[in-house]
């Protein structure tokens, strides 16, 4: 069973708690992310996290200007945090029973982020779709170019 910590995002963007809104929506859209890790203040604080939805439905939807709210007024603290050796159809399922999209991966420290992405992408548990080719070799077995890869 492949576990977390070999489908994880090993590069995580953070971010801390006192900056603005508008400075997290701008790194988002600089590193094409969807969510960031709000900083600890010290080792015995959860993590957090910020994500787009939160954005949408704390900021946007009320009016509220990015520039003048911080992070940490609109964060989700403490957040769900996977462990790195759990495994990834756990990872699934608990993203499921929670409904969330993305977690960090925490064993003493944060060590990466994991979300529906990376399930869906790079997990051996989720079947990949089938090429045309793939699925022409199946309903042709007899075919020459079918017969190549036997």
């Amino acid at each position: 069973m492949m576990q977390a910590q070999e489908i994880m995002t090993r590069d995580v963007a953070t971010i801390s708690g006192s900056a603005t809104v508008a400075d997290a929506v701008k790194l988002m859209k600089d590193k094409g992310l969807r969510g960031l890790i709000v900083e600890r203040r010290s080792d015995t604080d959860p993590y957090g996290i910020v994500t787009e939805t939160d954005i949408v439905y704390k900021v946007a939807a009320f009016g509220h200007d990015p520039k003048k709210m911080r992070v940490y007024e609109i964060m989700t603290k403490p957040c769900v945090v996977v462990n790195p050796d759990l495994g990834v159809e756990y990872v699934a399922r608990l993203f499921a029973n929670t409904r969330i999209r993305r977690a960090p991966v925490v064993k003493g420290e944060l060590l990466g982020i994991i979300s529906i992405s990376d399930i869906l992408n790079k997990s051996d548990f989720v079947e990949k779709p089938k090429s045309e080719f793939e699925l022409y070799c199946e309903e042709n077995p007899s075919a020459l170019e079918a017969r190549m890869y036997d």
